[in-house]
């Protein structure tokens, strides 16, 4: 499959021509135009410094529909006891840094460029990216981020510094997320992490499906933690 050069127009070729490691296009910029029309076509950036934009769309899709997700019996301990607390949209710039930083940190590399935190940091002030934070003891311990639209929310990255506490904050995003009538959050690649927690790969024809269904749903902009009253507890 060729892989597409994209101009200074708005436009994406249709997923399903995505080459088979699931690489789309190249090219553009991260506009919140151009993100937000990239995620409203199940196409998403992923890079690293030295690499141009690259956009994808892979087959299978990694999705973690928000009633399924996995609460073990240790989980539910660790709920049931309230180690952490849990906030979300109250410390955006934070969360993503640290996503960025503790991969550094690790030796692991980050797609998390420079480019990308500015361009995630202005979605979130346009109010189409979130971020559930995890407490202890007066500290962000843990967190991720990423974009809603629709009735979709797709997930970008998550981290902890201390055990369960990016496990925590994803249990709050589901609950929170089915409370709200969400579809699914997109997990995007297979990782056998979110498998435990509940996700499950699906044909990309069959994600698109039900993009194209939840796209639909009016986008829950803003401040989530205005909704602190139909927040679950933890």
């Amino acid at each position: 499959m060729p892989i597409y050069m994209l101009s200074e127009a708005l436009l994406f070729p249709p997923p399903e021509l995505a080459s088979e490691s699931g690489l789309l296009a190249v090219g553009g910029d991260l506009s919140p135009q151009r993100l937000l029309a990239a995620y409203r076509k199940g196409i998403f950036p992923w890079y690293s410094e030295q690499d141009p934009i690259l956009w994808w769309s892979p087959d299978p899709r990694m999705v973690l529909y928000p009633s399924r997700f996995h609460v073990s019996r240790s989980m539910r301990r660790i709920i049931n006891k309230a180690i952490f607390k849990v906030t979300m949209d109250t410390q955006f710039d934070t969360i993503i840094e640290n996503c960025a930083r503790i991969r550094i940190t690790n030796g692991e590399g980050t797609w998390i460029t420079a480019e990308m935190e500015r361009a995630y940091k202005r979605l979130y002030r346009m109010g189409f990216a979130h971020s559930v934070e995890t407490w202890q003891e007066g500290e962000i311990v843990g967190g991720l981020y990423g974009v809603s639209l629709g009735g979709c929310f797709f997930g970008e990255s998550m981290y902890s510094i201390r055990p369960n506490a990016s496990k925590i904050a994803l249990y709050h995003l589901a609950r929170f997320l089915e409370i709200h009538g969400f579809a699914f959050i997109d997990c995007q690649v297979y990782s056998e992490h979110m498998q435990r927690l509940g996700a499950c790969q699906i044909p990309r024809q069959r994600f698109m499906r039900q993009l194209q269904v939840a796209i639909q749903k009016q986008t829950l902009k803003g401040d989530w933690n205005r909704f602190n009253e139909k927040m679950p507890k933890v």
